[in-house]
C-alpha cells in the first residue's frame, strides 16, 4: 500500500468544530445587518440557519458552500447591499468568529510534521479569514500550502485547490489524503484521486461520508494511526 506523505484538511468543521464556530458567526451576522428580530430570522432561513434555536439545517448554503454562494443566495433580500459589500461584510464577520479547535492543533499537526508529512488547508471560506483563523491557533507556520475559495484554484467540490497543493508540495495525489467533514471536501478529494477521511466535527453524519470516505472518525485525532497503517 503506498505510503502517505502529505495531509490536506478542510478548515471549518475539520481543524475546528463548525456548530460551536459557525452557529456563533450566523448570529453575530444576522444582527449585525437588521435589528429586527423577525428579519434577522427571515434572512436566517434563507441560509438555512434557525435564528432562534441558534442551529443550522444540513443542507445550509453555508455548511459547505463558499462566501461568495452565500452571498448571492442572500443578495436579493438584502436592499442596498452590492454584491461586493455584501461579502466584503460576511468576510469581515467570519474574521470575527470565535475558533474551537477540533482537537489541540499545535500538538497534533506538529507530530504530523515530525513524521514528515507535508500539511495543507483547502476550504471553500476566503482565504483571507481563514489565515487569520489558523493565525489565532498559532498553526500558520505549520502548513506548507493555505488556500481559499477566492484564492486562484476554485472551490470545492472541484478538485482544483487539492491538486494545487499537490503540485506545490511536490507529492503524487496517490500519497496524499484529503480531510475533511463534508461530501464537498471527499468528492473534491475523489476527483482529485487522494485518498479521503472524513470527520464528525462538522453537521454531516457518518451515513452521509462513508460513502465517499476510506474512513471516518470521530475527529482527526484519529488520523496519525491510520496513516502509519497505510504504510511506509
Amino acid at each position: 500500500m503506498t505510503a502517505v506523505r502529505g495531509a490536506l484538511f478542510d478548515k471549518d468543521g475539520t481543524l475546528f468544530d463548525f456548530a460551536a464556530t459557525w452557529e456563533a458567526w450566523a448570529a453575530a451576522f444576522l444582527e449585525g445587518v437588521t435589528p429586527n428580530a423577525d428579519v434577522a430570522v427571515d434572512l436566517g432561513a434563507i441560509i438555512g440557519f434557525d435564528y432562534a434555536q441558534r442551529r443550522f439545517q444540513p443542507d445550509s448554503v453555508v455548511i459547505a458552500g463558499t462566501p461568495g454562494e452565500v452571498a448571492e443566495t442572500l443578495l436579493p433580500h438584502m436592499q442596498g447591499h452590492s454584491m461586493t459589500s455584501l461579502l466584503d461584510f460576511l468576510n469581515a464577520e467570519a474574521e470575527r468568529a470565535p475558533q474551537v479547535e477540533a482537537v489541540p492543533l499545535v500538538p497534533f499537526l506538529s507530530g504530523l510534521r515530525q513524521n514528515g508529512l507535508r500539511l495543507g488547508v483547502a476550504t471553500n471560506d476566503a482565504e483571507a479569514p481563514a489565515r487569520t483563523h489558523l493565525a489565532r491557533a498559532g498553526v500558520t507556520e505549520l502548513f506548507d500550502f493555505i488556500v481559499g475559495f477566492d484564492s486562484g484554484h476554485g472551490g470545492k467540490p472541484a478538485p482544483g485547490q487539492l491538486l494545487a497543493f499537490a503540485e506545490a508540495v511536490d507529492l503524487p495525489v496517490e500519497q496524499i489524503v484529503m480531510v475533511g467533514d463534508s461530501t464537498h471536501d471527499l468528492q473534491a478529494g475523489r476527483a482529485a484521486g487522494m485518498r479521503c477521511v472524513g470527520v464528525l466535527t462538522g453537521l454531516a453524519g457518518r451515513d452521509v461520508l462513508a460513502p465517499y470516505a476510506d474512513a471516518v472518525f470521530d475527529d482527526i485525532s484519529a488520523l496519525p494511526d491510520w496513516i502509519a497503517a497505510q504504510g511506509t
